[in-house]
């Protein structure tokens, strides 16, 4: 894998070389632009979901396909991502992955044309596998940059750069998309009225993906033309599949898993929320005000991650984790148990805790990896792909038995993060 070439070296507790690229004044920030883009177009999803769930006249399984489409290209670019960095270097893959980005963004002009679900499920696919590259970057860079022990720390502070996205996208996303939604029943047409009716209503959403493609250009020429300022000496090219090998460690493979879970369990419950809050038990509110309230969810996220990065510098992080996971659950029961504002505000405050899950996680499993962090960010981002099971097998529960019986589904992931949490509470280099 391709590491920046330090000026200076550190030395871990454990005796690894933590490599801290001084010689890239402004990474940090750099870094922190890229948390906060793929973030932001990660939670569109959630906004998008119930657009298409009315044109199409979708089920809730067949509507969370939309993550599975985007989540999928964790698990099937992941590996091949760590392969470009380890070829590229950090700053021309982040090249390749936002053009990669910007060219998903543009596949939903033929997508709107066509008419056709499964199109759209093609754009959010090619759309995701650049976001799969950038956060490949992403991960592993930020936890290099600083000392070991703060690791949990700094990736928390730039894990709320990228909820500052999640919460600004939906927001907007929500006046520009679900604002537009047509009092027309799209069951009522059929044949070229309805391919027609599509062609129109989908057009908000083509519009504001090209408006994303524009963006992601202009990013990806800054990044491109200030490429050679962090110096990088190519590492030997290996078979990047040895990655694998890393989960024969109880603890990353555990770590592993709980992304998967947490991942799936976060997306899930943001997928759902639109229609969460329209349901007459809980608030009754419209589509446009719903989307709104998304924003609320990650909002929490983000106000969290600032919180927990200070809390992650007193307290054990596998103890914190373990309190994070029980609150959730407990809201998660409080929610499906209740009626009205307390449900659906139960239901929201979940995203506060939510805040610290993946980049404590992903620190505790990848500590004491050393020169193999990147490798292990690369398995890690594979385990994304719970974003693509958990909320179809959360959709398959809210057709068969209603949504609020539903949060059963996102509850057991967290009670797996609740076991590893406490099974981590202790530091590698101390067991």
């Amino acid at each position: 894998m391709a590491i920046p070439s330090p000026t200076s070296t550190t030395v871990a507790p454990d005796g690894a070389d933590a490599y801290v690229p001084v010689n890239a004044p402004g990474l940090q920030s750099f870094v922190f632009a890229l948390f906060f883009i793929f973030g932001g177009i990660t939670s569109l999803n959630d906004v998008i979901i119930p657009k298409l769930k009315d044109l199409f006249t979708l089920s809730y399984a067949q509507a969370m396909l939309v993550q599975s489409a985007f989540f999928a290209a964790y698990f099937f670019i992941s590996i091949p991502a760590a392969a470009i960095v380890q070829r590229l270097g950090y700053m021309r893959s982040a090249v390749v992955g936002l053009a990669t980005m910007a060219i998903g963004c543009l596949l939903f002009i033929p997508a709107s044309y066509s008419g056709m679900f499964a199109t759209f499920l093609l754009a959010l696919f090619v759309l995701a596998s650049g976001i799969t590259i950038v956060q490949v970057v992403a991960n592993p860079l930020i936890s290099m940059l600083g000392k070991p022990q703060t690791a949990s720390s700094r990736l928390t502070f730039a894990q709320a750069f990228n909820s500052l996205g999640t919460t600004v996208f939906p927001y907007v996303g929500a006046i520009l998309i679900l604002g537009s939604l047509a009092t027309v029943d799209p069951s009522s047409l059929s044949g070229a009225a309805l391919d027609a009716f599509r062609q129109e209503e989908t057009r908000v959403v083509v519009n504001t993906y090209i408006g994303l493609a524009v963006a992601l250009a202009l990013l990806g020429g800054a990044v491109w033309m200030n490429r050679h300022k962090l110096v990088e000496t190519p590492a030997p090219s290996e078979n990047i599949l040895q990655a694998l090998d890393l989960l024969k460690q109880p603890r990353f493979a555990l770590g592993a898993l709980c992304i998967f879970l947490y991942v799936g369990a976060e997306v899930a419950i943001g997928s759902i929320i639109v229609n969460y809050l329209m349901e007459s038990s809980v608030l009754g509110m419209v589509e446009e005000e719903a989307g709104k309230h998304v924003a609320l969810y990650w909002g929490g996220a983000m106000v969290g991650r600032f919180i927990g990065a200070a809390l992650l510098r007193v307290f054990s992080p596998g103890k914190v984790l373990a309190c994070a996971a029980s609150v959730t659950i407990g809201l998660l029961l409080v929610s499906a148990n209740t009626t009205g504002a307390v449900s659906g505000w139960s239901l929201l405050a979940i995203g506060l805790f939510n805040s610290i899950m993946f980049p404590t996680i992903f620190t505790l499993a990848c500590e004491g990896l050393g020169k193999r962090t990147a490798e292990g960010s690369g398995v890690i981002c594979v385990a994304i792909v719970g974003g693509a099971i958990v909320p179809l097998l959360m959709g398959f529960a809210a057709d068969a038995v209603g949504l609020k019986m539903s949060l059963i589904v996102p509850a057991v992931c967290y009670a797996v993060i609740v076991c590893f949490g406490l099974y981590a509470r202790r530091s590698r280099t101390a067991v």
